[in-house]
């Protein structure tokens, strides 16, 4: 007969028991935690971005995550600042978390590289990976390559590369302005190692480098691309740079195309409006027309569902594919240990949402993805920001197209 007193202690850990389950199903899943600026003056594209994610990991949620584990979103603002990332980072080890996304700055993704290498050299029981969704610079899958980076998200060159094969033939003279620091930097020199390899006909009339994020007023440099007769302006600026630059082209009444690399991004398309109409351009991953060109019933489906709650674009068709790739690899290691997941990562291939091929390119960690090219027009099925205005395609690269060289020597983990 069992005794009072082992009802009780029974009592007491079925109790116990019941208490703790909560807990143990939170820590359970698999967190990813994501830095971007969440403060400062360029805190929308990271809200926009959480929003995007928050979709995403309840899509991919709701294809069972990996492991039968749901992934969980766990944000940190660095205020675009590298020493607020790499804070970020210190508490993203602290609570032993083995992914880390980042999808705004170059400088930040830099010292996120080096941060990265140097803590999993240091704490080989507490590695983390860094899954890179947007910082951009060429010279992160090159020079700066290093094996806990994946990037998915095209490198600049592929961008430039595109860019300027959709350039109008009619174009000869361009005026190139991008923000003074490693994004910028590489805008520029990849813009004019592409404008001589592939448009060498076109005469660069003017070259700046602007101070990143401070500007306020961009009448001055509206000024000196009216003065030097250029026909388009290229440039990479981005977020409040780029529309604070493009709200002033239009109050100047600049008669200049606006070839960009990122303008189809938050804000972008409801700064110039229908001033930009057939003269504004820009590199993007995806839009709505795209999957209505390929004939992609399910992305098209996707961004009628997100056209009904939402006041932007889904364009990041990449931020998707790195969830499926990372949920494949996952699977694939059956682990989540950072070292078992970037070994399944290398050389996996996929297809996104429209059909199209996505490699993980072994030799530099740098996914090779397709691009599209798209010009600000009416004659589209979908518009942009509830402008009138949207993408129309004008020029595609595949992943095949955009498999380029790498300088990349990376050092690999012998264990």
């Amino acid at each position: 007969m069992t005794s009072p007193i082992r009802r009780i202690m029974a009592g007491f850990a079925l109790a116990m028991s019941v208490f703790c389950a909560c807990p143990a199903v939170a820590a359970d899943t698999i967190k990813i935690a994501y830095i971007d600026p969440f403060s400062g003056p360029f805190a929308s594209g990271g809200d926009e971005f959480l929003k995007i994610f928050k979709v995403l990991f309840d899509r991919v949620n709701a294809k069972g995550g990996a492991l039968g584990r749901q992934f969980e979103l766990v944000p940190f603002d660095d205020k675009l600042q590298p020493a607020e990332a790499l804070i970020a980072l210190q508490s993203v080890t602290d609570q032993n978390i083995p992914f880390v996304m980042q999808c705004t700055g170059s400088n930040v993704g830099a010292a996120l590289i080096d941060g990265v290498s140097k803590h999993n050299a240091r704490n080989p029981d507490n590695r983390v990976l860094y899954l890179n969704c947007g910082a951009l610079a060429t010279e992160l899958t090159n020079e700066k390559c290093d094996f806990w980076q994946f990037r998915f998200a095209g490198s600049v060159e592929m961008r430039a590369a595109t860019r300027i094969k959709a350039l109008p033939e009619s174009v000869k003279k361009v005026y190139l302005l991008n923000q003074d620091y490693l994004f910028g930097q590489s805008i520029r020199d990849d813009t004019m190692k592409y404008l001589a390899k592939l448009r060498p006909d076109i005469e660069i009339v003017g070259n700046e480098l602007m101070p990143f994020g401070k500007v306020q007023d961009f009448s001055s440099y509206v000024t000196k691309i009216k003065a030097s007769g250029a026909q388009s302006l290229i440039t990479g600026n981005y977020n409040r740079d780029l529309n604070l630059l493009i709200k002033a082209a239009v109050d100047e009444g600049l008669n200049v195309r606006f070839d960009t690399f990122l303008a189809h991004l938050i804000g972008g398309p409801t700064a110039i409006g229908a001033a930009g109409e057939n003269r504004l351009s820009s590199v993007m991953e995806y839009s709505a027309n795209v999957a209505v060109d390929l004939k992609a019933t399910e992305a098209e489906q996707f961004s009628v569902e997100w056209r009904k709650n939402h006041d932007t674009d889904f364009s990041t068709m990449n931020f998707m594919t790195m969830l499926d790739m990372l949920q494949t690899a996952i699977n694939k290691a059956g682990s989540t240990d950072p070292l078992k997941v970037a070994l399944a990562l290398e050389d996996l291939h996929a297809k996104d949402l429209v059909g199209q091929e996505n490699i993980m390119r072994k030799d530099d960690h740098q996914l090779l993805m397709p691009f599209y090219a798209g010009v600000f027009t009416k004659d589209v099925k979908y518009d942009s920001e509830h402008t009138g205005f949207g993408w129309k395609t004008i020029a595609t690269a595949s992943a095949a197209d955009l498999t380029l060289p790498t300088t990349c020597k990376m050092k690999r983990p012998t264990s």
